[in-house]
């Protein structure tokens, strides 16, 4: 569960990850949300440091697909 004042999402008593965008953790593919899956999916594993890079990478793509997306949203196309 993210904490939606400091985007601080909670791995263990001493570790989390801090300032997730909302938008990241609460977008949606496919009927699934990828940045919540991809910590259930280790749930009881430890993160290696490549883990954790590349979970902030997956955050920072959900960001800009929604940023990107909402910039084709406000596109008149006429």
């Amino acid at each position: 569960m993210i904490d939606e004042h400091t985007g601080r999402i909670r791995i263990n008593d001493d570790q989390y990850f801090d300032n997730i965008p909302l938008v990241a953790w609460e977008f949606y593919i496919g009927g699934y949300q990828p940045a919540q899956k991809w910590l259930k999916d280790r749930k009881e594993r430890e993160l290696s440091f490549d883990d954790i890079l590349h979970y902030q990478k997956i955050i920072v793509a959900l960001n800009e697909t929604d940023r990107i997306m909402k910039m084709i949203d406000g596109i008149d196309f006429e």
